[in-house]
């Protein structure tokens, strides 16, 4: 019999109301057994409020809490098995309490077995479990329970939409029928090997039908793996970079596009001396922000590990904010920077060209000579000039990574590492396949090919997946999901 699991699925913390989540054969009679008052007859899928208790058969038992508890029968729950929720109040007192009743319960749970009378199992579960559990009792496939950790996640409506997407079964739906197709050529290539005296030649029908539609599955992969750029971007932010040389205003435009203090700004330079990263939304996109130690020549060991980070953070970086103080002609400090990025796509880029107020000592000539094409700004980054400032970036972070105006509640976005590898794996080996087709080589080995790149595309959807995989996948959820 397999085990009744049981977790709190609401965050830490105090809140309105508190779930514990039960799921297993035992999920019923842990109702009945924690519900003063319980009714003998429970409706599947009806609220029923009660107060919870330890040992509902003990009229003087101790009152923990007063919640509403759902029944659910298997397959209509969301693991596909018998399930209770107990909707409590969100206290982490109460919610512990409720949990250690419920697994207090593990072994007093009595059923008539094939040998005698048996008990049941309750334990804590898993992380991810309830959702390992809808995956293996065919509620959803692989990447459907993958989507709901994103949903999870999710920090803009675009990336959330886009993982209600893959929840839905969007992406399966689309590597369904490329396996489909597959399928059919794979059929085909095996006719072709068990009766190698019909004609196949490298002008038959049959011959260039298999290569087409090899292409037509190598077109649809290749159209999903199109995506990941942007699919990496929905879910962990555009990596943005603010640098230039110590002072010149680089934590006062972070402060001022966070909206808080969250960096240290005086008029000594250096201040900041390593990298400093938050993560914020920008025209609806998702970014993580970094500020930067300025790029100079530093005798301080301390200095010199930032400025080692900002270069890397500077290399690493989907889009570059460049700082630079305009009361000041561009001097040595300025033009290692500028040297450093010239070589750098300019399409991603924005100088903030600061401190007007004081003065113009650069002229957007000069950075336009260096750094052809960037867009600039000139503002002073105190006051209304810094939200004038942050209101900028915001809009060019936007028209920079619009996706083109693809709308995620349409599209297939590719936002999973392991997906992307699949596909790389299977758009590899449809090529190869191809390509041995059209240089004569034995169907076999095309055939062989063209199978490993069907069972790549079933690992997205978990058709072709060990034990493995599945621990790692379900192991980055969190408890009571």
């Amino acid at each position: 019999m397999a085990d009744t699991i049981a977790a709190i699925s609401t965050a830490p913390g105090e809140g309105g109301i508190g779930i514990v989540r039960v799921s297993g054969p035992a999920s019923e009679g842990i109702m009945r057994s924690l519900m003063r008052s319980c009714p003998d007859e429970i409706e599947p899928r009806h609220a029923y409020t009660g107060k919870v208790v330890r040992d509902s058969s003990d009229s003087s038992a101790e009152v923990i809490d007063e919640a509403v508890f759902i029944y659910m029968k298997a397959p209509a729950s969301y693991t596909g098995e018998d399930m209770v929720e107990i909707q409590g109040h969100g206290s982490n007192v109460s919610l512990k309490a409720i949990l250690s009743a419920v697994l207090a319960l593990d072994g007093r749970i009595s059923y008539e077995g094939e040998t005698g009378t048996e008990s049941y199992s309750v334990r804590m579960a898993d992380p991810g479990e309830f959702t390992k559990l809808a995956f293996l009792n065919g509620k959803m496939d692989l990447s459907q329970a993958e989507a709901v950790i994103d949903i999870i996640k999710a920090k803009t409506d675009f990336s959330l939409e886009i993982a209600e997407g893959q929840r839905a079964g969007r992406l399966s739906d689309a590597i369904r029928e490329i396996r489909s197709g597959l399928l059919d050529t794979l059929a085909q290539m095996a006719v072709d090997i068990d009766y190698p005296d019909e004609d196949y030649g490298d002008d038959s029908a049959a011959y260039s039908e298999t290569i087409n539609q090899l292409r037509w599955a190598l077109s649809e992969v290749t159209e999903l793996l199109d995506t990941a750029s942007i699919g990496r971007i929905a879910r962990e932010g555009v990596r943005a970079v603010i640098a230039g040389k110590p002072n010149a205003g680089k934590s006062s435009l972070m402060n001022a596009i966070l909206g808080e203090g969250r960096v240290i700004v005086t008029d000594v330079p250096g201040t900041t001396r390593d990298t400093v990263e938050e993560s914020a939304s920008l025209g609806g996109i998702p970014i993580v922000l970094t500020d930067t130690a300025g790029l100079r020549d530093s005798d301080d060991k301390v200095e010199q590990i930032g400025i080692e980070r900002t270069t890397r953070a500077i290399a690493a970086a989907d889009f570059l904010i460049l700082v630079l103080d305009g009361s000041k002609a561009l001097d040595e400090e300025d033009e290692k920077v500028l040297s450093y990025i010239q070589k750098m796509n300019t399409d991603h880029m924005l100088v903030v060209i600061n401190k007007e107020d004081l003065g113009h000592s650069i002229t957007e000539d000069e950075v336009l000579e260096r750094l052809p094409g960037v867009r600039i700004i000139s503002t002073s980054l105190v006051g209304r000039g810094a939200l004038e400032a942050a209101a900028k970036v915001s809009e060019t972070v936007a028209e920079m990574f619009d996706f083109g105006g693809i709308r995620a509640s349409e599209a297939n976005i590719i936002t999973n590492e392991r997906h992307v590898h699949m596909l790389r794996n299977a758009e590899m080996n449809l090529d190869e396949a191809i390509t041995m087709l059209q240089n004569g080589e034995p169907m076999e080995v095309a055939e062989l090919s063209a199978h490993y790149a069907y069972d790549a595309l079933g690992q997205i959807i978990g058709e072709e997946v060990g034990d493995e995989v599945l621990n790692t996948v379900f192991s980055k959820f969190c408890l009571g999901k």
